[in-house]
């Protein structure tokens, strides 16, 4: 048949105009074409020029990129008018079909009509980006003509009066409407940029945003197209393949996202319900959230109502397809209807013929899917956007109250860190998560009514009662879901309670293990992880519980409809409707298993927000005259204290009372120096919050320039006075003058005041940066500063100088060292005032006057500065310009010395004291240089990050890292499994196997039973009953076995591996713990395990099932019709590489929000603790701009996070929507069973829904095998020998029983890879000898202690006590048959008797015997409950001489014949120790006592002396002798000590 344009039928003139040029059908079609092939014309050579100058394509020119006006219009009528143009040409291929020759007019404008508009927004996009307006005009001129064509073959339809009845007719009219729609578009371009008839364009940048080249973060600003798909996201998820993601390459947040900019709008919203509404009630935070961010959440809202309603188009085109097929069969083609309408001499089709064309629905289907994704996916991107907006402006709201919170209140406790991080880390996010979820609340319901109700449209009353099982059933699930969260919250409890057992053994590791308890204290871990285990596996039965209802309701809803069906209805089920409710069924499912979850986060939102508006409500500081800048006001603050009167009546607590005493003039104050007053207060009664005033009376100047000290009884109140000064303290009455430096005689406003506060507070920064605090770095300064505080050699031992990060997740340091760094910093800023509290209290002798010498005298004293020191050394009152007692807080000056004479001569003796301590420092940087040599072992340990950068650093080489970072660890995997057992992970699979068919059995029975011979009678039909409910029962049965399986495996796995774990840990060798940081090993007992106990179970058991779904969907639609196996090939390819490229990207973006998160909150609780020293320095703006930095960084990694979801999502759908398609055009081509054809769309719908549930798990569950690969590392680490080659019966019970050591020819070193430490020592020592070694840091004294007990590696030579060699010894056993003093003082929580005797072997009376001797008695029988009295965490409770004490007491219950002291007396004042001396002469008389010491004279009273030095022996013999040797090293010790 030949083609021709107009078509030659038989008897017709096609190309006559006879009648009219425009009466002609043929002609007005072909007049249509014109304006298309106009713009192709015009719009191809700009294009090609343009491209071809276009270097770049994906790139956006950030310079000049710009919407035009009427944008997001343009390309929504865009997209209307290409699905127009499909139905056109649809319409125009059947009707073609219709004629005797093919009339190529018919569809033929259509194709170029749509070809046209695909060119125009091509076309528009390229100027847009280029901002070059009058190009324009091409594109206004094609849509008058195509207005003017479309016009005129509207209006001869008219005429020959076909109406709407007409598909043709309906098409042309919506066409006319969208070009006049798009016509007035590009007038309004053209009224709003005036870019061509007028005579000054308007000359328009594009957004800031775009011209800041820092902003990465591209959804606002590109197209519609590039939104929905997240196009713009392709380079970056592409290249992450190549190289990892980093914080510079996703850049910044665009202004609208930034925190500060949502806080205003937050903040705004908040504070005028104080204004409008009446100022005494609180403002909601609902409404000014709703007044924020209610647009937003109304625009999701509607994205979601589309996406809802469009879902049910799939069932209901599975109906229509399924029947039309069933009536295809019936009925040969519809040629019989010969009643056609042949106007114009073509045939026009009626309007609802069309969707009786199965091709026709199939392409309706997958337009339907597409579009309900889509807006699906903007629905949540929207709702996550504006929910990270919420939680910035939430988190800025949170600071900038925190930063003027009243110090009570974090003092007094209704304010504590735990609870402002819980606001930090868990409210807000809370709040985020249920606006995420916030349109779920108002979309389910819709979509549940119009499920129900189209399923009675479909079923009849059989379908009330399978939606009756569905409610009736959603209660159960809620309660589950409550339970759930309770028993999370329980297992919580537990699991901080074991971490907190197992970071007190590993920080006394050394001690469990030299006194061989530490199977004792892993018991202890044990029981508690029994009872965390316990939760644990009620929470997995909740969980299985929670899948198991997912996963049963459908098939009891299905079933109960199915069967009541049968019976109820006469008339047989067709495959149909059978189909199209399962789908529905499906459909249904999902909000009500979602309602559950999102009921219990709009519950846990209305809480959080309780707190929230509580937190915002709470004390803020009072807003001093001071404060404002504003003059002389008085602070009579009368309405929050209701009385007025005496306030020393009230005051009764007597330790805060302050007399005031008339102050002795003894000489007239110059009159110069009455101006030259830097602080003044005046009747100053202050108080700490209760109506109790704390400080009374007080008036006080310190004068400008001099130094200033404060002394006093402890809990006098100095500190207080200080606060005071700095308006931290509630004022009752009085005031508080600061000078300004620019005119002498006013007080007002203070400047910015230097203070160290007595708890000394770092922020988590390098060492530089505490110092310098902000203020500009200057070389010498900070030189000067640095030797003034002598922290250059504490400096020299961090691994990376001062650029070491110290702090909460820093390197640890001591308590004077982080002290001395908060002096610094005072010292360092350029401050007037400077106030000190106290800061030589952790400081011993030698420093102290270091400090006192070089920084406060000589550093500030050149300065000018003035400075005000609180202190309890009476010793540098001499230094004092002025001196303020706390006893009676007066004003004193250097005449009136003599007072403090009587104090001085009592303070003498401890001088002394103290001058003989040799300086704790040592010790310090001792132990610093323990933790740090050690890293010259690098080989150690490879642990897991070494291993990373190792392998990062051969970056050029893309292809290996590429593979290391796309593999998902399957060895892992398989670790995880094994952990768990064979025979669950054997039930697990073949269940899960079993399941999955059981399920496709169910849908293959419905099909057969549908499509069966619709004749028989209806008791052939309810044979088909029994079969169906057998299978539907078994398919539950099997839901709930796997829902156990998974979650018991989980536990099983999460049972061993942490029990692996501690044995593991807990039996190293103690060069382990030196070696590899005490933060490494606690992770992975906290969140490394967190994660095996609670996430991977979940992850998997999704995993698992979606795959299989996937896998039998796919099956399923294969079985029906084999076709569609071809096209399955590309679609796989392309589902492989998305998963490919989404899961590296994903991984690293999930890192980078990880380590973005924790930054901000260590930033909040950092803040919470130095408020006053912020506040003091006056930084508040810095450290806000710091935590808006820190959001805004967190906030733009979830932001991407979220995004590249989105996009694999959109991707993932896009591709299910293929797979219908393809299934649908395959099932009509074919010609299979009308039953097997609903199977396999219905299978094909499910399988959009899982596919990218595949990858999304599949994605996490690599991040989260990290966690088993890390614990896996740890697993792999030697223990120490513990058996020994002697067995325990053939040692005597009683060894050792005289205490004779012969050491012969030793040599020690730490580590194979190391160089020995002891070199070739012998030594004799006999019962009952009190033997001192001594020697320099690093002389190997303390490796000789560890010896004895075989704790290092003996690699030659020999100890033998009492004729046993002990390295042949089992280490319980020889561990348990001596005792130790260690230098710091170890004790455990708990009771004092656990201390003591954790085996529980000794009486009562043994214990206060041991406690008698160690002069303890007295204060342990003071204690409630005695020996059972609480110790806590870290023995915090006694002071640190106590702990020493109690670690004698230790040592004397086990009554060993050798006691080794390894530097005992480090940490003890002068009494304490002389205590212990004695102790040791008399309750040891008769034992081998071998003391380590650090200060000779301590072992002046020996039985003989060892001096070492460099791993050897140098000097060996009685003291007296060895001191008469003038030039031997013991001489010069003991000289350099006296």
């Amino acid at each position: 048949m030949a083609l021709s344009f107009c078509g030659n039928d038989r008897g017709s003139n096609a190309y006559s105009v006879d009648k009219g040029v425009l009466d002609n059908g043929c002609f007005v079609d072909a007049l249509n074409l014109v304006p298309h092939v106009f713009l192709l014309f015009i719009t191809f050579p700009i294009l090609f020029i343009g491209w071809g100058s276009q270097s770049s394509k994906v790139q956006i020119h950030h310079n000049t990129w710009l919407h035009f006006p009427g944008h997001n219009l343009r390309w929504i009528l865009t997209f209307t008018l290409l699905f127009v143009h499909v139905c056109e040409i649809a319409e125009g291929i059947v009707s073609n079909t219709q004629m005797e020759s093919n009339h190529l007019h018919l569809f033929l404008p259509a194709l170029m009509g749509f070809i046209a508009a695909t060119t125009s927004v091509v076309y528009y996009h390229n100027i847009e980006t280029a901002n070059f307006p009058k190009l324009l005009l091409a594109l206004f001129i094609y849509w008058i003509l195509a207005f003017i064509t479309k016009m005129i073959k509207l209006w001869k339809f008219a005429e020959a009066s076909l109406g709407v009845q007409y598909l043709r007719f309906c098409i042309t009219a919506l066409l006319v409407v969208l070009y006049g729609l798009l016509m007035a578009v590009e007038i309004n371009v053209i009224r709003v940029r005036k870019y061509v008839f007028f005579a000054n364009p308007q000359r328009v940048k594009p957004p800031e945003d775009l011209q800041d080249l820092g902003v990465r973060f591209l959804q606002p600003f590109v197209n519609l197209l590039s939104k929905a798909t997240y196009w713009w996201m392709n380079p970056l998820i592409i290249g992450a393949h190549k190289r990892p993601i980093e914080l510079k390459k996703i850049g910044k947040l665009p202004i609208a996202m930034r925190a500060l900019t949502n806080y205003i709008r937050l903040k705004d919203s908040y504070d005028e319900q104080r204004k409008t509404e009446d100022p005494e009630k609180s403002p909601s935070i609902w409404k000014s959230m709703y007044r924020a961010f209610g647009g937003p959440i109304l625009l999701s809202s509607t994205f979601r109502y589309m996406a809802d309603l469009l879902g049910f188009a799939g069932p209901l085109c599975i109906s229509g397809i399924v029947e039309h097929l069933v009536f295809m069969c019936v009925h040969t083609l519809f040629m019989s209807c010969q009643t056609a309408n042949m106007t114009f001499g073509v045939f026009f089709m009626s309007s609802t013929e069309l969707l009786k064309n199965t091709s026709v629905l199939a392409v309706l289907l997958f337009l339907a899917l597409v579009l309900q994704r889509t807006f699906l996916q903007a629905s949540y991107y929207v709702t996550i956007e504006t929910g990270i907006n919420l939680r910035g402006a939430l988190l800025a709201m949170i600071y900038n109250k925190i930063l003027r919170l009243s110090t009570s209140n974090m003092s007094m406790g209704e304010m504590t860190l735990g609870q402002i991080n819980n606001l930090v880390a868990i409210e807000t996010n809370q709040l985020m998560w249920f606006l995420f979820l916030c349109p779920n609340l108002w979309a389910m319901p819709v979509q549940i009514i119009m499920g129900v109700i189209l399923l009675y449209y479909l079923l009849g009353d059989s379908a009330l009662i399978g939606a009756g099982v569905i409610l009736l059933l959603a209660p159960v699930q809620y309660l589950i879901a409550t339970k759930l969260a309770d028993t999370q919250k329980s297992t919580l409890d537990y699991s901080t309670d074991r971490l907190k057992k197992t970071t007190e053994i590993l920080k006394g590791i050394k001690l469990l293990k030299l006194y061989a308890w530490e199977n004792i204290f892993c018991d202890r871990v044990e029981e508690t992880r029994g009872k965390e285990l316990t939760s644990l596996k009620t929470f997995a039965l909740y969980t299985s519980m929670s899948i198991f209802m997912n996963a049963a309701i459908p098939i009891a809803a299905v079933l109960a409809t199915f069967v009541t069906h049968a019976y109820i209805e006469e008339v047989r089920l067709s495959p149909a409707k059978a189909f199209a409710s399962l789908a529905l069924f499906h459909i249904l499912v999902t909000p009500l298993f979602l309602l559950s979850t999102v009921v219990r986060f709009a519950v846990k939102a209305l809480v959080s927000v309780q707190k929230l508006s509580e937190f915002l409500q709470s004390d803020e500081i009072g807003d001093d005259s001071w404060r404002n800048g504003e003059m002389y006001m008085s602070l009579e603050v009368g309405k929050k204290y209701k009385y007025h009167g005496d306030t020393k009546a009230i005051n009764r607590k007597g330790r805060y009372r302050m007399d005031n005493y008339e102050q002795p003039m003894r000489r007239q104050l110059r009159p110069t120096e009455t101006e030259d007053v830097a602080v003044q207060v005046n009747d100053g009664f202050f108080t700490w919050g209760s109506n109790l005033s704390t400080l009374t009376d007080i008036n006080i100047r310190i004068p400008t320039g001099q130094l200033t000290m404060i002394v006093g009884q402890v809990g006098c109140g100095k500190s207080s006075l200080l606060l005071a000064m700095l308006g931290e303290m509630q004022t009752i009455s009085g005031k508080v003058y600061w000078k300004t430096t620019d005119c002498p005689n006013t007080f007002k406003n203070r400047y910015s005041v230097a203070y160290a506060a007595q708890k000394s507070w770092l922020l988590n920064a390098t060492v530089e940066e505490n110092i310098t605090f902000g203020s500009p770095f200057n070389k010498q300064r900070y030189k000067a500063v640095i030797d003034a505080c002598s922290l250059q050699p504490d400096i020299d031992l961090l691994p990376f100088g001062d650029q070491t990060e110290i702090g909460e997740r820093g390197i640890n340091l001591s308590g004077g060292q982080r002290q001395r760094i908060c002096v610094a910093r005072a010292l360092y800023q350029n401050t007037n005032i400077v106030f000190l509290d106290d800061p030589f209290s952790a400081l011993d002798i030698h420093l102290s006057d270091h400090l006192m010498q070089e920084g406060i005298l000589k550093f500030l004293q050149d300065d000018k500065r003035t400075l005000v020191l609180v202190t309890h050394k009476l010793q540098y009152l001499i230094h004092a310009d002025w001196v303020t007692t706390g006893v009676s807080l007066l004003t004193e000056d250097l005449y009136h010395f003599e007072h403090w004479k009587t104090l001085m001569n009592r303070q003498d003796q401890e001088l002394e004291k103290e001058t003989e301590m040799e300086s704790q420092t040592t010790l310090e940087r001792k132990t610093l240089r323990r933790a740090f040599y050690s890293r010259e072992a690098k080989n150690q340990i490879d642990d897991e990050d070494e291993e990373e950068e190792v392998e990062e650093d051969d970056d050029d080489n893309m292809s290996t890292t590429t593979s290391r970072r796309s593999k998902i660890q399957w060895k892992m995997c398989c670790r995880y499994l094994s952990s768990g057992g064979f025979l669950m992970v054997f039930l697990m699979v073949s269940s899960k196997l079993a399941k999955h068919s059981v399920m496709v059995a169910i849908d293959y029975w419905l099909a057969a039973w549908t499509s069966s011979n619709p004749f028989l009678g209806v008791l052939q039909h309810r044979s088909y009953v029994p079969v169906f409910i057998i299978l539907c029962g078994a398919a539950i049965a099997l839901c709930l076995i796997t829902s156990l399986t998974v979650e018991f495996l989980g536990v099983a796995a999460a049972t061993n591996l942490h029990h692996n774990l501690l044995n593991k840990i807990i039996h190293a060798p103690i060069r382990f713990f030196d070696v590899t940081p005490l933060g490494q090993i606690l992770n992975r007992f906290s969140a490394d395990t967190n994660i095996i106990d609670q996430h991977i179970p979940p992850t998997l058991e999704s995993l698992t099932r979606s795959t299989l779904l996937c896998l039998s969907a796919i099956g399923v639609i294969a079985f029906v019709t084999p076709a569609f196996l071809i096209a399955l090939v590309p679609l796989a390819v392309a589902f492989y590489f998305i998963q490919k490229y989404f899961r590296v990207a994903s991984k690293d973006l999930q890192d980078l929000d990880d380590s973005t998160q924790l930054p901000l909150l260590c930033h909040f609780s950092e803040t919470a603790e130095g408020l006053t020293t912020i506040r003091a320095f006056r930084h508040e703006a810095r450290f806000k701009q710091r935590m808006l930095e820190l959001t805004d960084t967190n906030n733009t990694a979830y932001l991407f996070l979220s995004a590249a979801n989105r996009w694999l999502e959109v991707r993932t759908d896009y591709l299910g929507a293929v797979i219908v398609l393809t299934a649908a055009v395959a099932a009509i081509w074919s010609t299979s069973q009308s039953g097997l054809v609903g199977l396999g769309l219905t299978y094909a719908l499910t399988v959009t829904n899982y596919l990218n549930w595949v990858v999304r798990n599949l994605a996490d569950l690599e991040v989260q095998m990290a966690a088993v690969k890390k614990v896996n590392s740890f697993l792999s680490t030697e223990s120490e020998n513990y058996e020994g080659s002697m067995d325990v019966s053939q040692v005597p019970e009683d060894w050792p029983q005289h205490g004779e050591i012969k050491i012969h020819d030793l040599c020690v070193r730490y580590d194979t890879m190391l160089k020995p430490v002891l070199k070739h020592v012998n030594a004799h020592i006999n019962p009952g000898q009190k033997v001192g070694i001594c020697g320099r840091t690093g002389s190997g004294k303390s490796s000789l202690s560890l010896a004895f007990f075989n704790m290092v590696d003996v690699f030659e030579g020999k100890i033998v006590i009492d004729g046993i060699d002990i390295c042949k010894l089992p280490l319980q056993t020889l561990r348990s048959r001596l005792s130790i003093i260690l230098q710091d003082p170890v004790l455990f929580s708990g009771s004092i008797r656990l201390n003591l005797d954790p085996e529980r072997t000794c009486t009562d009376d043994r214990l206060w015997e041991a406690l008698e001797i160690a002069q303890l008695k007295n204060i342990v029988k003071a204690l409630p409950g005695g020996l059972d009295a609480v110790v806590t965490e870290g023995g915090e409770n006694f002071s640190v001489g106590q702990r020493q004490l109690f670690c004698l007491a230790r040592a004397f219950v086990r009554k060993s014949s050798i006691l080794i002291m390894d530097e005992a007396t480090a940490s003890i004042d002068m009494a304490t120790e002389n205590i212990l001396q004695k102790v040791v002469m008399t309750a040891f008389a008769d034992r081998t006592v071998v003391t380590i010491a650090h200060r000779v004279h301590t072992i002046l009273t020996a039985d003989l002396v060892i001096v070492m030095k460099r791993g050897s022996i140098m000097e060996y013999g009685k003291p007296e002798i060895l001191m008469e040797q003038e030039d031997g090293l013991f001489a010069s010790f003991v000289k350099a000590d006296m």
